[in-house]
């Protein structure tokens, strides 16, 4: 393990790398078409019933903005689609999604750009998180650094099929503007005003001066009517808050309401991932390896059973841990009851008391979002078989990973690059 001296990277709790080769370098996203993200499809039963599944193909669309528009092409609701995961904005991705009570005829005739809807069959239910099953990915590294390019990717490719901390990845929290698990802080430890003000008005060096400019001067006067002046037409969800709070002055719990609500369940999670991130870090500071066990750990099991390792089970569970038929897992606390059972958990609970936060007030800040968050336990080590494919300065790679894992944790890997490369 090496550590990393990013800024950004530290901020989010991203502090350690598992191989000590430099890094490839390199840049993501030179176009969407680099970036290719197909599902691993697993659909209801196509045996008639209420909701059409269809097969969705995007090209560079934000998920939420593509759910809408084709929802307001097809004059419903965007509540009647339904998806099993959320896919990358700059890229080409394809996957399943439901549509309640709509007529495949309907949906052929969609016309909308660089987006392809084919229906599939009709089926009883829709689609839900837990249908998801992995998804594949191609992805292209530009202009790497040409120095012993294929040593790097070897030795890469070796650390992630050994395994790699499972971080959440860059995306979850925004690079150009990581302010989400902020947010979520604030929230979760009650100061709703606070959290609302941040996510209108923090803001960051990566953003556009007119940006900036507008963010620095709300937080300067408060003043949501004039903000509403300098704030820029796409920064919608911002000026949906601003609008709220100049109907209804002091109502910070309404202007949170005003984001999606998808959005707004993004802002606790985004928080719980980042005490993931920094606990799993803390663990690696300390010189446990990701498939070392101590008493205390949970363990997660391929069918999501949690098992805890105790003094007298220490021995089962490094061997279930060696042949990897389970891993080490820590929790990611709620609103339930949080039982510290070992150093990792404490290490959690420490995290949270510095940050004012409780299972009190992730409970209450699941209430104003509308999303119960009861609380989850994450797998610490991320292994894949990779395929790489050198031309040049560029270097292709392709694998597959399961529901929740982050492809741009593999590219960290591989790349050892500054964050916003990654975007």
């Amino acid at each position: 393990m090496i550590a990393s001296s990013d800024p950004i990277e530290l901020s989010l709790g991203l502090c350690w790398y598992a191989n000590d080769a430099p890094g490839i370098g390199g840049r993501l996203r030179a176009s969407p078409e680099e970036f290719v993200v197909e599902e691993c499809e697993t659909p209801p039963p196509l045996t008639g019933g209420p909701y059409l599944v269809c097969r969705l193909k995007k090209r560079n669309w934000e998920q939420s903005k593509a759910i809408r528009a084709i929802a307001d092409r097809l004059g419903i609701s965007h509540r009647r689609i339904s998806f099993s995961g959320t896919k990358d904005r700059r890229a080409v991705t394809t996957q399943l999604v439901a549509l309640y009570n709509v007529e495949a005829d309907a949906v052929r005739a969609l016309s909308l750009p660089d987006m392809f809807i084919e229906p599939l069959g009709q089926a009883n239910r829709g689609l839900a998180l837990g249908d998801l099953s992995g998804n594949r990915f191609r992805i292209v590294v530009r202009d790497c650094d040409p120095d012993d390019l294929e040593e790097r990717c070897t030795a890469a490719r070796a650390a992630v099929a050994a395994g790699v901390p499972n971080y959440v990845g860059l995306q979850r929290f925004g690079v150009v503007r990581p302010v989400t698990h902020l947010v979520g802080r604030l929230l979760a430890s009650g100061d709703v005003a606070g959290a609302v003000t941040a996510y209108i008005g923090q803001s960051f060096p990566t953003e556009a001066e007119p940006v900036r400019a507008a963010r620095e001067a709300f937080l300067a006067d408060r003043d949501p009517k004039a903000a509403l002046v300098r704030f820029p037409v796409p920064l919608r969800f911002e000026r949906a808050m601003l609008h709220h709070l100049a109907g209804a002055p002091g109502d910070w719990t309404g202007a949170l309401r005003a984001l999606p609500p998808k959005l707004a369940s993004m802002l606790v999670s985004a928080y719980q991932s980042h005490l993931f991130n920094r606990a799993l870090s803390a663990r690696i500071a300390r010189g446990i390896l990701l498939d070392q066990v101590e008493p205390g750990d949970r363990l997660v099991f391929p069918d999501g059973r949690i098992d805890v390792v105790a003094d007298r089970t220490l021995g089962q569970a490094r061997q279930l841990v060696s042949r990897g038929r389970a891993a080490v897992g820590i929790a990611m606390p709620g609103s339930e009851p949080f039982h510290e059972l070992g150093e990792t958990d404490a290490v959690t609970r420490r995290l949270m008391a510095a940050d004012g936060v409780d299972e009190a007030g992730i409970g209450r800040a699941a209430a104003i979002v509308g999303t119960p968050f009861s609380g989850a336990v994450r797998a610490i080590r991320l292994s894949a078989e990779v395929d790489v494919t050198i031309e040049d300065t560029a270097v292709t790679l392709a694998f597959a990973l399961g529901p929740g894992r982050y492809a741009t944790t593999i590219c960290r890997e591989f790349m050892k690059a500054d964050p916003l490369h990654m975007v």
